[in-house]
């Protein structure tokens, strides 16, 4: 399979498009050994957010790589933060600007069609059938784009970023009422820090798939990894660290469930 799918009974539905760890054989063979290491993953997402199991909500997580295609770019490489720095489509460097293949191994047009109809593609159709299929049982729907990123990456943002970023398309994605519903429990802690599109807006699929007009409300939320994880090689999960940060998580996504259910 492309991706992994559990199917769950409630109007929430959890992508994870950068979870994926594997890439081709034949891809793999052309890509520096910093590239190898993956360190661009959103690492141990599916661990931390292990309580949707009990929450009975839909999952959908990738199996690729974001080296192989990343999954919440436009399949036209349309740069979604215009005149910022970020990666694209078929990324061609990390985060730190290494690059990913070796000396003239990099993709040409041809390729890059060709990794979204046999990559990009499924894991896309199934995220549109299971919105619909939860449309047609509940009349409303939440898509709740999990993320992670490395608390400090000078290339995208200055210092530390904080410790929880959504973003709805600066309103565009999600009713206001969901949003604030999910930033009023957000904002009752003091533990960590918070923003509400700022640096990272929500990316491909939190702004095509989000249309509040037919009920599907769709949030981003882009975490720091110091959350939950080691942030340097071999990036660890930090079961006692995630323990701190995981109920706020099950709070905020049943707000928003309770939200879209009233």
């Amino acid at each position: 399979m492309d991706f992994r799918f559990n199917e769950g009974s409630i109007a929430l539905l959890v992508s994870m498009p950068h979870v994926g760890t594997d890439i081709p054989d034949d891809i793999a063979a052309r890509l520096t050994p910093q590239a190898l290491q993956k360190a661009d993953t959103d690492w141990h997402l599916r661990e931390l957010y292990g309580f949707l199991r009990e929450m009975d909500a839909s999952v959908l997580s990738a199996r690729w790589s974001r080296y192989t295609i990343d999954l919440n770019r436009p399949q036209e490489d349309t740069n979604l933060y215009p005149g910022q720095d970020t990666t694209g489509l078929l990324p061609h460097d990390t985060f730190h600007r290494e690059a990913l293949y070796l000396s003239g191994q990099e993709p040409d047009a041809a390729e890059v069609q060709q990794r979204v109809q046999r990559y990009w593609a499924p894991y896309h159709r199934q995220l549109r059938a299971e919105l619909d299929r939860l449309l047609r049982v509940h009349g409303a729907v939440v898509l709740w784009d999990a993320h992670s990123i490395a608390s400090h990456v000078p290339r995208f943002f200055d210092g530390k970023l904080p410790d929880l970023n959504f973003g709805t398309a600066d309103g565009a994605s999600c009713d206001a009422g969901l949003a604030h519903a999910v930033m009023d429990v957000a904002q009752a802690q003091d533990q960590f820090t918070l923003a509400l599109n700022g640096r990272f807006k929500g990316g491909h699929i939190t702004r095509h798939y989000g249309q509040p007009a037919k009920r599907v409300h769709a949030i981003q939320l882009e975490m720091c990894q110091c959350l939950y994880m080691d942030e340097a090689s071999p990036f660890g999960y930090r079961p006692e660290v995630a323990a701190k940060v995981q109920p706020l998580l099950r709070q905020m996504m049943e707000a928003a469930l309770t939200w879209v259910q009233r």
